[in-house]
């Protein structure tokens, strides 16, 4: 049975992984590095690809499997080309924020 404790905001199980707050830990970093390009605004959206709904977020992410995520495959990738964001936006990831969304 998971114990739940509220320390500082943040629900952690003992006995496990932390939880994560997609609304204060994940959606300021998507917010901030991905929605210009991939966000609500139809007439900016590139690839067909929304990160800000659900279905979006979704079709990018393997829950609970990260290394087979496309989305954290683009943000880590290798070739400084292909990595997201973009090198043009002048956005980089740091290892925190890669973190978090792994």
């Amino acid at each position: 049975m998971n114990i739940w404790l509220v320390l500082a905001g943040a629900a952690v199980v003992l006995h496990g992984a932390p939880t994560v707050d997609f609304n204060r830990e994940i959606r300021p970093i998507l917010s901030e590095n991905c929605f210009a390009c991939h966000g609500p605004d139809e007439t900016k959206r590139m690839a067909k690809l929304r990160l800000d709904t659900r279905e979006g977020l979704l079709s990018r992410i393997v829950a609970g499997k990260p290394d087979e995520s496309v989305l954290l495959g683009r943000i880590t990738h290798s070739n400084r080309a292909l990595r997201m964001p973009p090198a043009a936006t002048g956005r980089l990831l740091d290892a925190k924020q890669v973190a978090a969304l792994r």
